[in-house]
């Protein structure tokens, strides 16, 4: 899938996210197996969309050889693709990544939630790879 469909996908994923949020509170997610459900996969399948990003910037442009996402990320930082102040936020979403989809263990649901007030981050993200990828196109 091309950067640009990618970045289309994110951004509707984090309407349906908004969504979520207005129309769910903690409680719902507390007592409503399938808004904690869609609140999972919608978090993960954006996150994974933004590790793909990321990964596929940092090939395509051979900022490096990164073992594992997070050093995809690092990488984009170091080359000026994302805010480095963002860094470490956006670290800590590959590990509620990893979280959701192996379940090592289980995610608190005001933390899951809580995540919906964060949703800017992904904005952030997806501001500075317009800048800095798609600004020539």
């Amino acid at each position: 899938m091309e950067l640009s469909a990618k970045l289309k996908q994110l951004e509707e994923n984090l309407s349906l996210l908004r969504e979520l949020k207005e129309e769910c509170g903690i409680n719902s997610l507390k007592n409503d197996k399938r808004v904690e459900w869609e609140l999972r996969y919608g978090l993960f399948e954006s996150i994974q969309i933004l590790i793909d990003i990321s990964c596929k910037i940092v090939n395509s442009r051979n900022l490096g050889y990164p073992k594992n996402y997070r050093e995809c990320l690092e990488l984009l930082a170091q080359s000026g693709y994302i805010d480095t102040e963002k860094l470490n936020i956006y670290r800590q979403m590959v590990g509620l990544r990893n979280l959701l989809i192996h379940e090592y263990a289980t995610i608190d649901s005001d933390k899951l939630y809580s995540f919906l007030e964060n949703l800017s981050d992904f904005e952030s993200f997806i501001e500075h790879i317009y800048k800095t990828e798609l600004s020539s196109e």
